[in-house]
């Protein structure tokens, strides 16, 4: 019976992989082949390109627009992550730890701003960033970002902070170190795990945002890559070139992808937990 639900489980997973690593397959396998044979008529797609061309990859790493783009997307995706595990971290651990007054209201608050879908406060944003002459800057975006990745990251490292055994910070202050000290020294190391798993979570979250960078910039010097694919033109005005931009979005998939398997175990201990010390 063991061995039956054990066949079970496997074939379930396997299931489940499949369903979720298809997409990624076939976008591969459709950038690996040539324009003209996706374009033919009835349309033909191989499961197994071969021989594989690489020419769509070429294009799109050979275009300057798109390596700006990609340029652009690192900074924003790294000021907005640095920026958030910065504010957020402290402001968490002071809910949590400091006995704030008000503080579930304000964790209440935090929660409600993240369920505001973007589109509502698209129009009060433009007109902040164009007040404060950040309109299609670097700056603009990663603070525009802020008000989806900083609710996350204070709610998530407000809970780990909150987990955290208090006996370590009581023998800090015994040795004379106030709540900032004890925070950086003490706390700070020990929360690696959140730290990891809510940074990639946002840094993923402003790499692939579209809305706020599609509205907030105009140019190729601060567009990101998500507006800079939905941009991408054919020959003619009526050509969609989708090797190209399939082999684009291929690209733009393996840092996080990277970062995903390099920070796993860190990722899987942060995600986990409040299950595990709960």
């Amino acid at each position: 019976m063991k061995g039956v639900r054990g066949l079970g489980r496997v074939i379930g997973l396997g299931l489940v992989a499949v369903l979720l690593l298809f997409p990624l397959y076939w976008m591969i396998a459709i950038s690996l082949q040539s324009p003209d044979r996706v374009f033919e008529t009835p349309g033909r797609v191989d499961y197994v390109p071969w021989p594989p061309d690489v020419h769509s990859y070429a294009r799109v790493l050979g275009t300057t627009s798109f390596l700006l783009a990609l340029r652009n997307s690192c900074i924003v995706a790294g000021g907005t992550l640095t920026l958030a595990l910065a504010l957020g971290s402290m402001a968490a651990y002071a809910l949590a730890r400091l006995g704030v007054r008000g503080r579930r209201v304000m964790l209440a608050l935090l929660l409600a701003m993240s369920m505001f879908p973007q589109i509502a406060i698209l129009g009060g944003l433009f007109a902040w960033l164009r007040t404060l002459g950040l309109f299609d800057t670097h700056a603009g975006l990663i603070l525009s970002y802020q008000t989806v990745v900083l609710p996350f990251t204070v709610w998530v490292m407000h809970t780990f902070f909150k987990l955290l055994p208090p006996d370590l910070e009581d023998a800090a202050a015994l040795d004379g170190a106030g709540p900032l000290r004890t925070f950086w020294s003490v706390v700070l190391p020990l929360a690696a795990p959140g730290l990891v798993s809510t940074g990639l979570l946002g840094f993923i979250a402003a790499w692939n945002e579209f809305l706020f960078a599609l509205t907030f910039t105009t140019g190729e010097t601060t567009r990101t890559v998500p507006v800079a694919i939905a941009l991408f033109r054919g020959a003619s005005p009526h050509e969609i070139p989708w090797t190209e931009i399939l082999a684009a979005s291929v690209v733009v998939s393996v840092p996080l992808l990277g970062l995903v398997l390099f920070f796993q175990r860190r990722l899987v201990e942060g995600l986990t937990a409040g299950a595990i010390k709960g």
